[in-house]
């Protein structure tokens, strides 16, 4: 049996991550990457989901390193055959935000500057109200929780939920477009991908308005791929 979940995430709060960095600008792509999404929804290091990892690798709201450990944490979602497509925008709306830091120690060497210039940057935030989709593909029900945190500022979002059940995938291969960004990694060793868009942002950038060519379900009059799992390398 394969469920297929449509889940509609609506913004509380402004939600920040730097997708890019144009000299003192940092900016919030309307996109919400897949590896983000299973740790805001809490698939990572669950005993809910039987996703439990080596306590080396645990999860945890305080990380001693800052080293990502994706391939650690998402492998045992391939193992529990559950997968997170990214999210897309269907509203959303951005705000500016300017700060400003300062050298808060208490003594400092008072030293001639060379120049005044400002220590100051913007932030562009996807604004409270927006609403993202995306779609979970597992082989079992999931309780998904009602409201999650997202991005650097653990922002508040609602999720709404809309599920399909028994759906099967198609025997044969076709070639259909999926319009929603997809991880290039995770479908090109099932797939055929003929051609798309690139969005670029970290850690592995995404692909929308993919034309394919595979096996996929059919859910509300769009083909969503089959056999997508998480990949962490081209070989």
């Amino acid at each position: 049996m394969t469920l297929i979940y449509r889940l509609e995430i609506e913004l509380h709060d402004n939600l920040y991550f730097a997708t890019r960095e144009i000299g003192r600008l940092y900016e919030t792509e309307p996109i919400i990457h897949n590896y983000a999404l299973c740790y805001a929804l809490g698939l990572i290091d669950s005993d809910i989901y039987s996703t439990r990892v080596p306590e080396e690798h645990s999860y945890s709201y305080f990380c001693p390193q800052q080293m990502p450990k994706y391939e650690e944490h998402l492998t045992p979602l391939n193992q529990q055959k559950i997968y997170v497509t990214p999210g897309r925008s269907l509203s959303h709306s951005t705000t500016l935000n300017t700060w400003k830091y300062a050298d808060n120690r208490y003594h400092v060497e008072m030293q001639k500057t060379q120049k005044n210039i400002p220590s100051f940057g913007r932030n562009k935030e996807i604004a409270p109200e927006s609403i993202f989709e995306c779609f979970i593909i597992s082989e079992k029900p999931l309780k998904l929780a009602r409201w999650i945190r997202l991005g650097k500022w653990m922002s508040k979002a609602e999720v709404k939920v809309e599920e399909t059940l028994d759906l099967k995938a198609s025997t044969t291969e076709k070639e259909f477009i999926f319009p929603f960004p997809l991880n290039p990694l995770d479908v090109i060793f099932s797939h055929q991908v003929i051609n798309y868009d690139v969005i670029n942002m970290p850690p592995v950038s995404l692909i929308k308005n993919v034309k394919l060519k595979g096996q996929c379900y059919r859910f509300n009059n769009i083909d969503i791929p089959a056999q997508m799992e998480y990949r962490f390398s081209l070989t």
